[in-house]
């Protein structure tokens, strides 16, 4: 009965800790039939072991080397996993296609192209869309330089909406005028006076 104790004899419980390493329904069935017990249940003995520290020798992991029970087998057939299996040559719903775009924690948009990626040899990888297009049109960015956003929208990447500017001229643009709080109007004249500043300082030196 629940919550009453079990009592077991020196002689039983030196069978269980001799033979502790049995799974625990061939220990149940063999402890019965030796000591005619029928007051025992496995998850008795299971206790019985687990109090005295009885190792069984099993940690439930497979070990290195160690080969599935089921390897080589097919699947059983089950109609209803059947229908959510996936079927030769199907891909998952969110597979990311060529093409594909996606917005970083920055704020900027990304984009899957027809490139290798060099760290993971995957045959895509994303890129910033807003170069990736600006490039399309006026080529490679020069060592030195990056695109500025001029209507504070990363998300527009119309290759009109990004100048190039010397990277130089970025710390220049926070600092004094607060570039990204100007409106939009008057934010090409900013750059257009900040560059002739930098220029003159740099005839100066």
């Amino acid at each position: 009965m629940k919550g009453r104790r079990i009592p077991y004899s020196k002689t039983e419980l030196a069978w269980v800790r001799d033979n502790c390493t049995l799974p625990v329904a061939e220990l149940h069935q063999a402890f019965c039939e030796r000591f005619k017990r029928d007051d025992v249940s496995a998850s008795n003995l299971n206790a019985l072991r687990k109090r005295n520290g009885w190792k069984t020798g099993r940690t439930g992991q497979f070990q290195k080397g160690q080969v599935s029970w089921n390897k080589g087998k097919p699947m059983p057939y089950n109609a209803n996993s059947a229908k959510t299996q996936f079927k030769k040559g199907q891909k998952p719903h969110n597979t990311n296609y060529l093409g594909h775009e996606r917005v970083s924690k920055d704020g900027y948009v990304e984009v899957s192209i027809d490139e290798t990626n060099p760290h993971t040899g995957y045959e895509r990888r994303y890129v910033l869309k807003h170069r990736h297009e600006w490039e399309k049109v006026n080529g490679p960015i020069p060592d030195g330089h990056a695109l500025k956003c001029m209507d504070g929208d990363k998300t527009n990447c119309d290759p009109s909406n990004w100048e190039l500017i010397s990277r130089a001229l970025l710390p220049k643009l926070t600092r004094k005028r607060r570039f990204e709080s100007l409106p939009n109007e008057l934010k090409p004249t900013a750059l257009a006076v900040t560059k002739l500043e930098h220029k003159a300082q740099e005839l100066m030196k």
